[in-house]
């Protein structure tokens, strides 16, 4: 990654809290994770473990390319789409937005300081309200 790129991605650590989150909820180490992250169709390993330490400690790292947040995916549990929008955001300050309401973009930003099992909490939640239970 280009110096300028690294520059300017500090301060975002959306992709390595994913990453850090995932394998502790895993209980893996580096190596036992770099194992798991085959890529679907070529059975091929897409990460290295010091690599994912790199990623881990906030060292500069290359952003990933498709063909590793697939093995990464696999490797973490997790969709790419996840992956990818977490890559996108610390990497290449990308944001998805999903409404213009500011109450929503507010209530979005909160989630993302919450941890999986309370995004998913959060989640079964508003759905049973939708369904009116």
């Amino acid at each position: 990654m280009a110096a300028e790129d690294q520059k300017a991605a500090q301060g975002r650590t959306q992709f390595r809290d994913v990453v850090v989150e995932r394998k502790n909820a895993l209980n893996l180490s580096y190596a036992k994770l770099a194992v798991r992250c085959i890529h679907p169709d070529t059975g091929v390993q897409t990460v290295k473990d010091s690599w994912l330490h790199r990623v881990a400690t906030g060292e500069p790292v290359q952003a990933p390319d498709f063909d590793m947040l697939l093995g990464m995916a696999a490797g973490l549990e997790v969709d790419v789409d996840v992956l990818q929008d977490a890559a996108s955001a610390q990497f290449f300050g990308a944001q998805k937005v999903f409404t213009e309401s500011a109450e929503a973009k507010a209530f979005l930003e909160d989630a993302d300081r919450l941890t999986q099992a309370q995004r998913e909490a959060v989640q079964a939640l508003m759905r049973s309200l939708a369904e009116g239970r």
